[in-house]
């Protein structure tokens, strides 16, 4: 599925699915990308062909740098608000109801979102560089929507200091050591080697036995429509806030780095 920035496409050989999206903005994930994205794991989920999934960023820069910021400018309203954080509730709810395992491919840094996205992975493999922060505060928002998904990954105190202290990143290390990441690797092509490996050996393993192995691990997380809807409220609410506002323009105006 393309679009005139960015896409989401997806591959299927021997038993496993690989989805990719991409958007020029560092792999930033506007509501198309995340409709798409939905989407996409929730067809793919179902697919009998599909043993094992692979989820990943294009590139070799930025794994994702979240929400975009020129979408969440042109937001007026609470109601508009709702429905563009909800478009995060619908990923991270598509990856928990997904019936496959889905194996998180990490090339480089991950903000806000895109860090939620990750925790929603079943077992995520990254590169040394792959550090990860949870923005949302400094902007005046909060990671109310991704919170669910990180705090089951990596507990309470793992999540409170991502969500608290904002402006700092935490190293691929440091996410390991939560539990945010199940290995760290030198380079790209060590990671992909370790997924091929992995998604490899998941083909030859039972269907059953692994949709079984993942209602275990998503085990009370049943209310997650609701909760996740909830949460997207609120971020909606907050994002018209002069603050929010002033924040967003005051982040754009600096000069670009790179990701």
């Amino acid at each position: 599925m393309k679009h005139a920035e960015g896409y989401v496409n997806h591959e299927i050989e021997h038993g496993i699915a690989t989805i990719e999206f991409f958007h020029p903005s560092s792999n930033s994930l506007p509501s198309a990308i995340l409709t798409d994205l939905a989407k996409t794991i929730n067809d793919i989920g179902i697919d009998n062909r599909v043993k094992v999934i692979v989820l990943r960023s294009a590139g070799d820069r930025a794994f994702c740098a979240g929400a975009s910021f020129d979408e969440l400018m042109s937001i007026s309203n609470e109601a508009d608000g709702k429905k563009f954080f909800s478009g995060f509730a619908h990923v991270i709810n598509a990856m928990r109801k997904c019936h496959k395992l889905i194996i998180g491919r990490v090339q480089g840094k991950a903000v806000g979102g895109a860090v939620g996205v990750i925790a929603a992975c079943d077992y995520s493999i990254a590169t040394e560089d792959a550090s990860v922060k949870l923005s949302e505060l400094a902007v005046g928002i909060g990671p109310f929507v991704v919170g669910p998904a990180v705090e089951r990954k990596i507990g309470l105190s793992g999540y409170s200091q991502l969500a608290i202290d904002a402006t700092e990143w935490r190293s691929a290390e440091w996410a390991k050591r939560h539990g945010l990441y199940s290995e760290i690797h030198k380079s790209i092509s060590d990671v992909d080697d370790s997924i091929n490996s992995l998604a490899s050996r998941l083909a030859h393993s039972s269907p059953d036995a692994m949709l079984q192995l993942k209602k275990v691990f998503w085990h009370g997380t049943e209310h997650w429509d609701t909760l996740l809807s909830d949460r997207a409220a609120i971020s909606g609410r907050l994002v018209l806030s002069d603050f929010t506002r002033n924040a967003i323009n005051a982040f754009k105006a600096k000069p670009a780095k790179q990701a």
